[in-house]
């Protein structure tokens, strides 16, 4: 994609950073600008491995989602989404289950515009233009209504997105408004960044980047705070780790200590 390429200027500033770009970009995507390219070289500067713990966020959302159309589950809503990518939900999903259906929200436009094109052949799949601090938005959205029946087990996904909200209690607040929704046998997914042990003046200059984009900050929290999200629900094993520790496909010992993502599965019963 070229800063000349796209729609016009109200709809998408090419010369703002957005996360789902960066993250993109991370994923050796190409759907991203000039500017979201700039963005996320500083942050590899500073943690050269964001590629890796991004690739392995990928991952753990494959092998979740998986487990849950295995479990049963047909019904996914996948919050905070990104641009599409290799394995996206309905992908895995529906390689299980033909009949899952997906629901994709984000409020990057440009989310919309790929993933719409993506899934025009696929009916049970759409995606949502939306926010993630406007909850009953999205659970009330037409869209989001028209495939999602929240009295039978939904899949709520939350990866990568959360730690955008930069106000602890707020982010608490999304997510207990969200699960209010949630039927019995419903299952919620979330990774979100973490520190680890990094040093104070990198995770500095991590952030500082992320305050130029238009998602406006990023607020890795402790897994103290990220287990709070999870309270009342069973934690499938091996609860909260790195998400490269979460039912991987080999043996290998989290690492707790190198910054990036760390994911759990809970279930609702």
């Amino acid at each position: 994609m070229t800063d000349r390429e796209e729609a016009p200027s109200w709809v998408i500033n090419p010369h703002v950073p957005s996360v789902a770009r960066m993250y993109d970009y991370y994923l050796g995507g190409k759907d991203n600008f000039a500017a979201d390219r700039e963005a996320a070289e500083q942050v590899l500067a500073v943690m050269p491995y964001v590629r890796d713990f991004t690739r392995d966020n990928r991952a753990f959302l494959s092998r979740s989602v998986r487990l849950i159309a295995d479990a049963g589950v047909r019904q996914f809503l996948d919050i905070g989404s990104g641009l599409p990518t290799r394995e996206n939900v309905h992908q895995v999903a529906q390689q299980t289950a033909p009949d899952a259906r997906v629901v994709y929200v984000d409020n990057d436009p440009i989310v919309l515009a790929h993933g719409r094109a993506l899934l025009a052949e696929n009916p049970l799949t759409t995606v949502v233009q939306a926010d993630l601090r406007d909850p009953e938005g999205i659970l009330d959205h037409p869209e989001v209504a028209s495939r999602i029946d929240f009295g039978r087990p939904v899949a709520l996904l939350l990866l990568a997105v959360l730690h955008f909200v930069a106000d602890d209690a707020e982010a608490a607040s999304i997510v207990a408004r969200l699960r209010e929704r949630l039927a019995p046998g419903s299952y919620l997914v979330i990774s979100h960044g973490h520190a680890g042990r990094v040093s104070k003046a990198d995770e500095i200059s991590v952030t500082s980047t992320y305050k130029a984009t238009k998602a406006g900050n990023l607020t890795p929290r402790t897994p103290g705070q990220i287990s709070a999200y999870f309270d009342g629900l069973e934690l499938l094993e091996p609860g909260l780790v790195p998400v490269e520790a979460w039912r991987p496909e080999y043996d290998l010992e989290p690492d707790w200590d190198r910054a990036g993502f760390l994911g759990a599965v809970g279930y609702l019963p």
